[in-house]
Formats: C-alpha cells, structure tokens, sequence
C-alpha cells in the first residue's frame, strides 16, 4: 500500500530566508544595536518607509504582532471606553481579542458561505457601532466599495485586517489601504515571514503619530519618526505606553523578503487556482469565487463540503490527515480559535449567528504556499478528492 505520509509534502515548512537577510543580521549582531531606537536609521524605521512605499501609503508603523496593530488601530482612533466595533464572525480569536484589549465590545456581523460579510446583518448593526474592523479572513475581501459607503453614510471609522491580505488589491488598489488604517502580519504562515511581528499603514498623520506614543516611544523617542514628529511632540506624556515594538532583527529577516511579495504572489494564486480547478471538477466540494473587483493572494485554500453529514465531515478530516494532507473543518475541529462560539472572553451573551454556524460547519481549510511544485499540488488535491470519495463512494454519494 502507497505510503501517503513519506509522499505528502510539508506544507508547513517556510521558503528560506534570504541570504540578504542573513548578512544584515550577522552585522547587526556585531554592532549589537538591536533596539529600534538606537539609530534613525535603524532596520526597523528603513522597513516602515520601504512598507509604506510597497503599499502606497503615507506612513507605517512596525509592531510587535498584527495583533498588536490591531489593539493600536482602536486606541489610536480614540474610541470611548465600551465603542462597540463591528466585526465579522469568521475571523480569528486574535481580531476579538484586540477589541476586548482595548476595551472595546466586539459586535459580531454575520458571515455568509462564500466567507465574506453578509451585507444585510452589517447595515441592520452599523448604525449602533462606533466603528468597523473587517477581517479579509483567509485573504476573501468583502465587498469593500458596500461597506465603505455604509461606514461613510453612519460616520465610522474602518480598521482593515488585512493580516490574510498582504499583495491583494481590490479594484487595483491595495487591501489594508482602503479604510483609515490597515493592519498586517509577519507571522510564518503569512507571505513574508518573521516568526512573529506586524506593521499597520495609514495616510493620517494623527492616528500615526499617537500610535507611535503608545507603541513605545518613550520620552522623546517620537523623534526618530520624522514624519510625524510635530504631531506625536503633542502627545507627550498624555498617552499611555503599552511597548509593542518591533526589534531591529525581525526588520532585518523581513526587509530582503519585500523583493520576493510579487513572487509569492503570482505563484500563490497559480497554485491556489491549480487546485480550485480540481476541486470544482467535483461535485463533493465548492470554491467560493473571487468578487469582480478582487484580485487574490492567497497561501492557502477554502472549500466548503457539499452534501456531507457532520459524521462524514469528520470523517472527511481524518481521511486527508492519513493522506498526509492537513484540512479541518473551522467549527468542527475542536476548540477552534476561528469558531465565534469558542470566544467566550467576549462579555455578554454570544449571538447565534445561524448563518455564520452553518458555513464554518462544511467550511474547509488546508494550505497551499507559494513554493509548491506541481506535483505537490496534484498530490493535496488528489487526496483531497480520494478522501472525499472514501466518505461519499466512489460516485460522489453518502456511504450506507
């Protein structure tokens, strides 16, 4: 019998560091200036200008984790004590997470199967929020020209997380641009990785600046950011430090690997569509489509289960894993931190959200990143489909 797990690739392992990246560590070490704020010129100012370049923003600010751009998003934007943030229901612990942070309530909107805000819900709570922070969840944009519209009709402001996102464009323009600020991860699994860390973007030189306050620029500090320096000398001692910098040698693993964004890209949405294909040549799953004015760059892939029981979705989960093909199904797969009703830290009682509950119950996960080889990808799609088929038979039908 095949051995499936010697043959399966691993889908976990990241694409070498640059050697770029390995000589300025090297010569950081030496100086042993790790701190962001030894210098001007640190690695970590040079990656905020080369981020915002890349994006076509104003100003970017390098965090600790896009966590921490998101908690910074909402302080910075000076919501009230208890501002009720609009978020969607399939997104991860980490985004409800930053609102409770910042002591803010999370109101959930409905989510619908193709994984994106359900328009209807959203317009029946925005005008009781104070403002919207939409997760792009998996890298699948909502429709951000509907949302923007209603936010600017009801005066809120909109924080993107775009930690999913980085290389996406909505109409040609870049997703975490698009609302007052957008936030990204340098996470592993993530198109550029850092282990950890993230950078949020904005064009307004006022949220920059009292973001950069309480990242952590202490005493004058706030200096080293020139680009809003005047603004943050007002803020002073007026605004609490929560130290969430970033250190000079994630900047030095991430800045090299700016110059490989297009690559990933590019090849990341071939091989996401390569399997998409295969799939949909199926009648076992289905693909959610693109939105006209999205241009995708995922690292990985959704597929919602079609006809299956919750039996047969389980089944579904452990027949891929003995494939050597990692999948799970977000609200069936035990305490998962993408399963709204796993986020009992929320205060007051969790809607029911049947909309939300009935796609995370079929919706699929597995990665694909960018450096897969075709034969890679025909072995994840082939055991995808084979795993379908043990489920459902050979014809596509549930098992008696």
């Amino acid at each position: 019998m095949r051995d499936f797990i010697q043959d399966a690739p691993d889908t976990y392992a990241a694409e070498p560091i640059p050697d770029e990246a390995k000589t300025a560590i090297d010569a950081l070490l030496s100086s042993g200036d790790l701190f962001r704020y030894t210098s001007e010129r640190a690695p970590v100012a040079l990656l905020e200008e080369e981020f915002a370049q890349l994006l076509g923003s104003k100003y970017a600010l390098a965090v600790s984790s896009c966590s921490a751009a998101l908690f910074l998003s909402l302080k910075a934007l000076d919501l009230p004590k208890g501002a009720r943030v609009l978020i969607p229901a399939f997104t991860f612990a980490a985004v409800p997470s930053a609102v409770v942070h910042a002591e803010c309530q999370p109101v959930l909107v409905e989510v619908d199967a193709t994984y994106r805000i359900d328009l209807q819900d959203f317009e029946a709570k925005i005008a009781d929020c104070d403002a919207v922070l939409i997760s792009h969840m998996r890298g699948h944009t909502s429709d951000m020209d509907a949302i923007k519209a209603l936010a600017f009709v009801y005066d809120v402001p909109v924080i993107e997380d775009a930690a999913h996102s980085l290389g996406t464009t909505w109409n040609g323009q870049n997703i975490g641009t698009l609302g007052h600020v957008g936030c990204f991860s340098f996470q592993s699994y993530k198109m550029i990785n850092a282990g950890e860390g993230g950078i949020m973007v904005s064009d307004d030189p006022e949220l920059i600046a009292r973001a950069v306050i309480m990242s952590g620029a202490y005493e004058h500090n706030w200096k080293k950011h020139a680009i809003v320096g005047e603004i943050a000398a007002r803020w002073q001692n007026r605004l609490p430090l929560y130290n969430l910098r970033m250190q000079n040698l994630s900047a030095c693993v991430i800045r090299p690997q700016l110059g490989e964004l297009e690559r990933r890209v590019r090849d990341g949405r071939a091989n996401h569509d390569y399997v998409a294909a295969k799939l949909l040549a199926s009648d076992m799953f289905e693909v959610p489509a693109p939105l006209a004015p999205e241009l995708r760059a995922p690292d990985s892939l959704q597929f919602n289960l079609r006809g299956f029981t919750d039996a047969q979705a389980e089944a579904f989960m452990a027949a891929t894993t003995r494939r050597g093909v990692g999948t799970q199904v977000f609200g069936l797969s035990q305490d998962n931190a993408r399963a709204f009703w796993n986020w009992q830290f929320i205060p007051g009682e969790l809607p029911e959200l049947p909309k939300t509950r009935a796609m995370l119950a079929r919706a699929c996960d597995t990665r694909l990143p960018a450096r897969l080889t075709q034969s890679e990808l025909d072995f994840i799609a082939d055991a995808i489909i084979d795993a379908g088929h043990e489920v459902r038979g050979t014809d596509g039908a549930p098992n008696q």
